[in-house]
């Protein structure tokens, strides 16, 4: 089976996300099928390392 063999307008459940077979990485949320990036996009990347920088400033020095 392919990945755009699938109707995406359709609910799908876990049964039928754990017999898939096809190479194309997919998440499986409320029922509904979303294909998965395999490399976050460099935007998101800079987002991240902001929100990283700034928790490690905020906890730097504080008792865990």
């Amino acid at each position: 089976m392919q990945l755009s063999e699938l109707d995406l307008n359709k609910t799908y459940s876990y049964a039928d996300y754990y017999n898939w077979t096809f190479e194309d990485r997919v998440e499986l949320i409320n029922g509904k099928v979303y294909q998965m990036v395999s490399v976050p996009s460099s935007q998101h990347q800079e987002i991240s390392t902001n929100i990283s920088n700034l928790l490690k400033k905020f906890l730097n020095g504080k008792k865990m």
